[in-house]
């Protein structure tokens, strides 16, 4: 499978996001997947990066062209290839084409993005892939909690809790078997409810 990873590109975050997003990426590849992402080289997505790269996946980044222009973010340099865009909707369009599952890590604004953008897309069933929320040390606590409440007053339709789900750094095999399964599982153990 493609494995479709957002997360931050920041080089300033603490180190145990790096580690958690390393060590998931690298049994990632283990398990003979390969990965699609946004090229930058720090962050979660250096981390996911070299976590294939490391297990001898294949990684695939894609970055818009005026990131080498203006240099805002390093990009990854051994990634196998990185395909260059005109802008950063076309960038987000080409990841979503490539990805057979997606795994939103900790991040910042263009991640949330990234993140709302999929999971808008498998309400309006467009797609229909896997989608995580890799809650590292209770990052994504806020937005399932967020979530939740738009559901509970009904600003959000009854299978909207369904359209993702959310796992922690301890919980790489239930990550793992949820995603090589696809998102129409209905025997796997962990509560859908909103997402988590």
């Amino acid at each position: 499978m493609r494995i479709c990873v957002y997360g931050a590109a920041s080089t300033q975050i603490p180190e145990k996001y790096i580690k958690a997003g390393y060590d998931l990426c690298r049994k990632l590849a283990e398990r003979g997947h390969s990965l699609v992402f946004g090229a930058g080289d720090g962050g979660m997505m250096g981390a996911a990066a070299r976590g294939f790269h490391d297990a001898g996946g294949h990684v695939m980044g894609v970055a818009p062209k005026f990131f080498k222009e203006t240099v805002i973010e390093k990009l990854y340099e051994d990634s196998d290839v990185i395909v260059y865009t005109d802008s950063m909707g076309v960038r987000k369009s080409i990841m979503e084409a490539n990805g057979d599952a997606f795994i939103v890590m900790p991040g910042g604004i263009g991640t949330y993005d990234e993140f709302f953008q999929i999971l808008t897309l498998k309400q309006l069933k467009v797609l229909d892939q896997p989608i995580v929320l890799f809650n590292i040390d209770h990052f994504y606590d806020p937005i399932k909690a967020m979530y939740k409440q738009a559901f509970d007053e009904k600003f959000l339709r009854s299978d909207t809790p369904t359209l993702f789900r959310t796992y922690s750094e301890e919980d790489h095999e239930e990550l793992i078997r949820y995603i090589e399964a696809g998102s129409d599982v209905e025997d796997l153990t962990v509560d859908t409810q909103y997402g988590s």
